[in-house]
Formats: structure tokens, sequence, C-alpha cells
């Protein structure tokens, strides 16, 4: 019997292990073992204040304690590695990240690579030439509403040590900038129903230009970069840059690049193309 490689996916920024539920049963069906890991201070290890509840306290939410603070890039590396550890007793390891979660799969390459046999971005920042909040700046980027995100931040960041986001707000127009970014091709339920899986805090700690891929040991693992052709959070045209930047890295091992159609969650919530795609990879 052929020893399919076991699927292990990150996810991103104020997300967690459940959002790939729909996709992992999809990949079940397809005969494909997979773990979605919670990264530090994620899933059930989140902090959801009462204040966060209905009716919300906005005040006592900017004050409150989150279990994230003091969460490192270096910690969420070591829990991703920790679960490579035990997938890799069972045969092959894809490692797929999306989002944020590039950025924890991008360290976990460069520290242990003998525990990926392919990596997968999906639309998922993969740091080469600059640093993550340095791509922000760029012109790829001009197009995203940062000013909307940012009315919807709660309390003071350095304070708390942490990003927390109300992603319960009723603000309509909170709520269809998060809908353009992110679920511009969703219903709105589907984009309410996902919003409610979000977490509102996340950690400060993107990384630095020594957690960028690094040519020696990120740079020969087999690698897949999944774009997603309406993303409007990740743009197509910051996907594309990263993609050339690593390829410029390591011409000798570029990335195989397929494209989904559709936006920043299209893919988690109708999961069955995405699915049908990284089964595709576990075969070869």
């Amino acid at each position: 019997m052929q020893n399919l490689p076991t699927f292990v996916f990150v996810h991103g920024a104020f997300a967690n292990s459940f959002s790939f539920a729909p996709l992992q049963a999809e990949l079940a069906l397809l005969g494909h073992r997979s773990a979605a890991v919670d990264l530090p201070g994620h899933g059930f290890e989140a902090t959801f204040p009462a204040a966060y509840q209905a009716p919300q306290n906005l005040d006592a939410l900017a004050a409150e304690p989150g279990s994230i603070k003091g969460v490192t890039l270096a910690d969420n590396a070591a829990r991703v590695i920790e679960c490579l550890e035990q997938a890799k007793q069972n045969g092959p390891t894809i490692l797929v990240a999306h989002s944020r979660g590039g950025i924890t799969a991008t360290a976990v390459a460069n520290a242990r690579p003998e525990l990926i046999d392919r990596i997968v971005y999906v639309s998922a920042w993969c740091p080469v030439d600059l640093d993550v909040s340095d791509y922000y700046a760029q012109p790829e980027m001009a197009d995203l509403d940062a000013g909307a995100f940012a009315a919807t931040l709660v309390g003071n960041p350095a304070e708390l040590g942490l990003l927390r986001t109300n992603f319960r707000t009723a603000e309509p127009a909170a709520l269809a900038a998060f809908k353009r970014a992110f679920a511009a091709d969703l219903t709105d339920d589907e984009f309410r129903a996902f919003l409610n899986t979000f977490q509102p805090d996340e950690n400060l700690d993107a990384g630095t230009s020594a957690d960028r891929a690094q040519a020696t040991t990120w740079g020969r693992i087999p690698k897949t970069y999944v774009r997603l052709a309406a993303d409007a959070s990740i743009p197509p045209a910051m996907q594309d840059r990263m993609i050339r930047e690593a390829d410029e890295l390591t011409p000798d091992n570029p990335f195989d690049v397929r494209t989904l159609e559709g936006s920043h969650l299209q893919w988690l919530v109708h999961p069955k193309p995405a699915a049908e795609l990284l089964a595709n990879l576990a075969a070869r």
C-alpha cells in the first residue's frame, strides 16, 4: 500500500485549526491523513473575555489580559515542529500554510527542513526579500483598506502586548471592509459564519529578517504556491511577487505554482477543489 503523506495545516492570523475542518473532511474522503495545528494562544487556548460577549463592553475589552501575550514566532514554530515530528513517524509530510501562517511555516522550514517533504503556501506570506511588515508598504498592497481594519482594533497593542480586534462588531462599514478583503465571493451568512470562528487576539511577533526564507534550508524543500485568484487581502500581484523572489533565491528549486479561483477564505468554505489539488500533490 502506498504510504501517502500526512498534511499538516497552519492557520493564519486570528484563526485556528477549526477553519480547516471542512477541508480535512474532503481530504479524508479522498483517503488522506491530516492534522491542523493550533498555534499557541489559539483554538481552545484563546482568550474570549466576557466583555467580548453581547452586550459588549469595549472599555473593559480594551484592558482585559490575553493568553497570547508574549507568544513569539519561535513559539509558533516549536508547536508546528512538535506536530511534524510526530507525523513524520508515519511517513512523508506536507506542510500547508495559509495567510500569516506562512511566516511560521517559513521559520519551521528554516529550522527543520528534514521534517518536511513538501511545503505549500496557499495565499500565504513567504518573506524573502523583505520582512512581512515591509511588504505591506509595497505597491502591490496599495488597494488594501488598512484604515477599515484599524477601526476595529480594541485597546493599545503596546500595553496589551497583543493585537485585539472586535470581529463581533455590528458596524456596517467595518463588516463590509472585512468582507471585501477576505470573502467578497461568499454569501453574507457564509461570511458571518466564518467571522465567528475568528478569535479576538493575535500575537505581535511577525518575525525579523532572520526569519526570511533561507536558501540552504528552506530552499531545498520541494515547494508549491497556490495562488488565490480573487484574494483582496494578499492580492495576486503580491502573491506573484513572493513567488518571483523565492524563485530568484532558489532558481534550481522554483515554486510549483497552482491557482484556485476565489477569495482569501473561499477555498476553506468550499474546499473540494482545494482538496483535489492537495491530493494531486500527495500523489506525486
